[in-house]
């Protein structure tokens, strides 16, 4: 993606079943699961490199016995640093006290960060949020072991302030207005309240104090607590947790937007956001993860009983597209053959665009996750050729020379590496300070391989706010003299914000919504600026279910091409002498390359939970006031 744009969270979590004697036993370590959660995080880093955070559990330990460990870290490596402390912490305590070598029993009573159940979190700081204080996993302590709740998730909620609200309502003093702290407070409630009523109950059956610790970690039922707490959720979640006696959960969102994978055999119980990060981590086959059904939960119980739960009423199915044109990775088998058919998808509109003039044009992709895409778009245009020369050796009749037909034959792509991404130069730049200054050094191009008769067809993933295109690519591309540039987004038009965990808050920020603008300004049309604000306006007090999107009213004036050609216009300036074009994906072909994932409300706005409305609606009054502030 030429432009930054940022992912909330990925999440791991490890549920060893067997006592750690086992892996100690059958894979040389006590660490087996410490070891496995450091490759499930790194494999998982593309979802979040600005920081990193891990907590794990024993179970069954004495009371004075210290059970939860957590390290967190905003480093520039941030899970290496996590698990450099962790190694030298091990390290330092098996040194001063050699007898810990060979005795598992010793390992798991005094040294930290071993355990049988595990929890790590990858994310990006968004919105200058990136102390450490904001890192997964969060902690709420509490003196009984099964009040402590460890949480961490990859999510946005759309309804902070309401459920802020119902915090203040019912007695608690939240210590800030963020979703990570009231999801964890609502949950933890809860939690403190089935407690509460299970040691009442277990009191008059007649047990005592201490017996009632053991029984209460058995009775609790985590579903029940669950649905208690997520009732007025809104938002896309993936959400994991962990109780302190050793009950550990994830929770899926109703509509499937945030994603879930799991595993599970007789030794382990695993959870990620990615299947290939299970599949490669715990080496088994595609078939072996399985997807979590979105408003479900799988709960691990302390006894290691295994269940998937439904939680909350599933909505309809509005799985995030985004991840299988960008955020996962294309390692997975599923979405390396949407990426490729994305590609394939625009064909079409690229042979078009060039006049079906192959032999003149160039084919390249921006570095690094479109470069799937191009090879479903180079495979088209293989398989146009192969027409075209099947169709000219059918038209001689047979009274071709064979230097003509090597000459027919002897016609492929014109493949070429033209863009080369700075990387280091990219992570120093991430800031938006001096950006403008720097941004148009992110790539370099390559010099020597366009002639100015040839078209110059580059592919991206998508096109967010188009300042790296402006800024660099179209000005490097420009310097190789060529005759057109068609920029091709295997990702429909981004017209509206995210509000489920992707970085794209604001309006004014989307070159599509800038566009739209534009040819408002020049049709005489701007008045509906206005009025839309005043519909937004006058539903500011409104239930989030009477709520209209009424943005999609100002797109609706201006077709697809239209807008699309006004961008091409936005990402140039008057040094440019090539004739630049864009072309992006259809919405229709979007959902033919991804049957699975729906999740289309950021090109189409239409969201798939009831606050979406709100929060396009929101960021659309903050545009018209001149408020920089977020919508969400």
């Amino acid at each position: 993606m030429s432009d930054a744009l940022k992912h909330e969270c990925g999440i791991a979590q490890i549920r060893l079943l067997k006592p750690l004697e086992f892996y100690k036993e059958k894979y040389g370590s006590a660490f087996y699961g410490v070891n496995k959660m450091y490759l499930m995080m790194e494999k998982q880093h593309n979802r979040g490199q600005d920081g990193a955070g891990f907590a794990s559990i024993k179970l069954d330990t004495s009371p004075g016995d210290r059970y939860i460990s957590r390290v967190r870290s905003i480093a520039q490596q941030p899970i290496q640093d996590i698990f450099a402390q962790i190694n030298d912490r091990i390290n330092k305590e098996m040194l001063e006290h050699p007898e810990y070598k060979e005795d598992v029993s010793l390992q798991k009573k005094h040294l930290p960060y071993i355990g049988e159940v595990l929890l790590g979190h990858v994310r990006y700081g968004t919105y200058g949020k990136n102390s450490v204080e904001n890192v997964h996993p969060f902690l709420r302590q509490n003196n009984w072991m099964h009040r402590n709740l460890i949480l961490a998730g990859n999510f946005n909620m759309t309804n902070v302030d309401k459920l802020f609200k119902e915090l203040v309502r019912i007695g608690q003093h939240p210590k800030e207005m963020a979703d990570t702290i009231t999801i964890m407070e609502k949950i933890g409630h809860f939690l403190d309240d089935a407690v509460a009523k299970k040691y009442k109950q277990l009191k008059k059956e007649g047990y005592s104090k201490i017996e009632c610790s053991p029984l209460i970690a058995e009775r609790l039922n985590v579903a029940k607590i669950l649905k208690r707490s997520s009732k007025n959720w809104d938002g896309g979640y993936a959400m994991a947790g962990l109780l302190g006696h050793g009950d550990s959960f994830v929770l899926r969102d109703p509509a499937g937007i945030r994603p879930v994978y799991y595993y599970k055999d007789d030794e382990v119980v695993v959870v990620a956001s990615e299947r290939p990060v299970i599949q490669t981590v715990f080496n088994v086959d595609f078939e072996d993860v399985k997807e979590l059904e979105p408003g479900h939960a799988i709960i691990t119980k302390k006894s290691g009983k295994v269940s998937i739960v439904k939680i909350i009423e599933p909505l309809e199915r509005k799985a995030c597209s985004f991840e299988r044109i960008y955020f996962s990775r294309g390692s997975d088998a599923e979405i390396y053959q949407e990426r490729k058919k994305l590609g394939k998808l625009l064909m079409p509109k690229v042979l078009q665009a060039i006049n079906n003039d192959t032999k003149n044009t160039v084919f390249s992709y921006i570095p690094n996750t479109a470069e799937t895409s191009f090879f479903g778009m180079i495979e088209t245009v293989e398989e146009h050729l192969n027409e075209k020369k099947t169709q000219a050796i059918l038209d001689g009749k047979g009274g071709l020379s064979a230097e003509r037909v090597t000459e027919i034959l002897s016609e492929r792509p014109r493949i070429e590496k033209i863009a080369i991404k700075d990387v280091k130069l990219r992570t120093f730049i991430t800031e938006d300070s001096s950006r403008n200054d720097l941004v148009a050094h992110v790539y370099d191009v390559t010099y020597g391989v366009i002639k100015p008769t040839d078209n110059l067809v580059i592919i991206d993933d998508s096109i967010v706010r188009g300042t790296t295109l402006k800024m660099s690519i179209i000005k490097m591309m420009d310097r190789l003299n060529p005759k057109k540039i068609i920029v091709v987004s295997s990702a429909p038009q981004i017209r509206y914000p995210d509000c489920y965990g992707i970085d794209m808050a604001r309006l004014e920020d989307l070159i599509a919504f800038r566009a739209m603008l534009e040819l408002l300004k020049e049709n005489n049309k701007y008045h509906l600026v206005e009025e839309v604000y005043k519909k937004c306006k006058a539903q500011v007090d409104l239930d989030d279910k009477d709520v209209r999107n009424f943005v999609k009213d100002l797109y609706s004036e201006f077709s697809a091409d239209t807008i699309s050609n006004k961008i091409a216009e936005l990402i140039c300036d008057n040094t440019i002498k090539s004739k630049v074009e864009t072309i992006f994906q259809p919405i229709e072909s979007l959902h033919k390359a991804c049957p699975k994932n729906l999740g289309d409300w950021y090109f189409t706005g239409n969201y798939p939970t009831v606050g979406g409305n709100r929060v396009v609606n929101k960021a659309f009054i903050n545009f018209y006031e001149g408020n920089k502030e977020r919508a969400y």
